[in-house]
């Protein structure tokens, strides 16, 4: 039989959308704020020749800056006020995350709940300041050695240069930290997600627009367009289930009595996903990967021989450069879900509220089951991620598609989506409650 959200979740239609004026407000001010960003995508910064910079990215679009520049909605490469995006929150946040399973100070602090939770966030913000700082100070240097077609980037080098440079990128930074906090708290969704969700976004109709063009002049098949669209669709489908799979814990609570009454006894579940770990492992690996590409792109073909050699071995396409991809993914996968997801903390907390795996005892037997069913589902997790994100790799070399398809731009557009379509159905479901609550409530009155 269903239960009373579902029942609800099945009879929700256009009428009960329309009725929810506090879900309204919220889709509004998510909409605004994300035409603020991306308004903000297109102030440039002070100093800059565009056309020098856009040859030094053409000629850069295999790099980690090419990366970084599709999560940045294309900011970076027209080196505006959010060139930086959100990604040095993003660092900061993991950092931290890594800390508190470490540090023994930070591990009390997490354990402190909403005071400690604090203060976490707040060294968070501290850290961002410092990491945007370092990363805008090395692309204000970095852009003061490039030379394009028409001549030098930078216009006016020097120490005012960067310092406005430095101030305008961490300003943009900063703000648009604040922003996905407000989103996340006055929107829908969470807001550092959304952030990145509308930057890859905005390059969508560029990159179709491109692909249909090329078959319309005959350099691409069209049947082959046609399949690429329907694998893309499929590919959509299959991230989708993996991202909903998981597999439920049956958790025990034992009956108790008090008096001359039996409290307890329910059972619930402890749901783990297949990935657990998200897009973490693909942005890492491609990172690490695309590192030594972009140092020789600086170089302008004038490095150290060894490091052409790895360029060589690191290109795309390349079985080494393939083999490295999926190891780290699968390192990655392991790494971030041990740190994510903790086996023996868990389980004495499900020993202090008395629950229980039915046939496992409780402790430490608890704690092994759990990290030995988490080790299966990563496995399985690690392959999906691995596959997901050779796929574009593959169609790129051996097919010669020129866009990103698939990979990590993919994997976060369908989980963020996925993730805010969630929150407004938690929204209407709230919302149908409180119109039952109120009915019942006049009833009660008449009566």
């Amino acid at each position: 039989m269903a239960s009373a959200a579902e029942q609800l979740a099945a009879n929700m239609n256009w009428g009960v959308f329309a009725q929810a004026t506090e879900l309204k407000k919220r889709i509004w001010f998510t909409l605004g704020a994300l035409i603020v960003y991306r308004l903000g995508t297109y102030i440039p910064l002070p100093g800059i020749d565009p056309h020098a910079l856009a040859d030094v990215f053409s000629r850069n679009q295999g790099g980690i800056l090419g990366m970084f520049d599709m999560l940045a909605g294309g900011a970076l490469s027209r080196m505006t006020l959010f060139a930086l995006n959100i990604m040095p929150y993003i660092s900061a946040s993991i950092i931290l995350q890594l800390l508190t399973t470490m540090a023994p100070s930070m591990i009390a602090l997490k354990k402190e709940g909403e005071a400690g939770r604090k203060k976490i966030n707040q060294y968070t913000r501290y850290l961002t300041v410092v990491i945007a700082a370092f990363q805008a100070w090395a692309i204000a240097a970095g852009l003061e050695a490039m030379t394009g077609s028409s001549g030098a980037v930078v216009v006016d080098p020097g120490l005012f240069f960067r310092f406005t440079t430095v101030v305008t990128l961490v300003g943009g930074t900063m703000f648009l930290m604040w922003l996905g906090e407000q989103i996340t708290a006055r929107g829908v969704g969470n807001g550092i997600s959304l952030i990145i969700f509308a930057g890859i976004v905005a390059n969508l109709p560029q990159a179709l627009v491109a692909t249909l063009e090329l078959g319309r002049t005959g350099a691409l098949h069209p049947l082959l367009i046609l399949v690429l669209l329907l694998m893309a669709v499929g590919v959509i489908a299959f991230i989708v289930f993996m991202e909903r799979a998981q597999r439920r814990i049956l958790i025990q609570y034992p009956k108790r009595q008090v008096g001359n009454r039996l409290y307890g006894g329910e059972s619930t579940h402890l749901p783990l996903k297949i990935n657990t770990a998200g897009v973490i492992p693909p942005i890492f690996a491609s990172s690490i990967l695309l590192l030594p590409t972009t140092v020789a792109s600086f170089y302008a073909g004038s490095g150290p021989d060894w490091l052409q050699g790895l360029v060589g071995w690191l290109g795309h396409g390349q079985p080494v450069y393939m083999l490295l991809y999926a190891a780290l993914i699968a390192f990655f996968a392991f790494f971030y879900t041990a740190v994510v997801f903790n086996p023996h903390e868990t389980a004495d907390n499900l020993k202090k509220h008395g629950g229980f795996i039915p046939g496992i005892r409780p402790g430490k037997n608890t704690a092994e089951y759990m990290d030995y069913v988490l080790t299966r589902l990563t496995v399985v997790g690690a392959l999906y991620l691995v596959f997901i994100s050779i796929l574009p790799e593959i169609l790129i070399t051996r097919l010669a598609v020129p866009f990103y398809f698939g990979g990590t731009s993919l994997l976060i557009v369908v989980s963020v989506t996925m993730d805010t379509v969630t929150q407004v159905q938690s929204h209407l479901l709230a919302h149908q409650y409180e119109g039952l609550i109120r009915k019942s409530k006049l009833k009660g009155r008449r009566g």
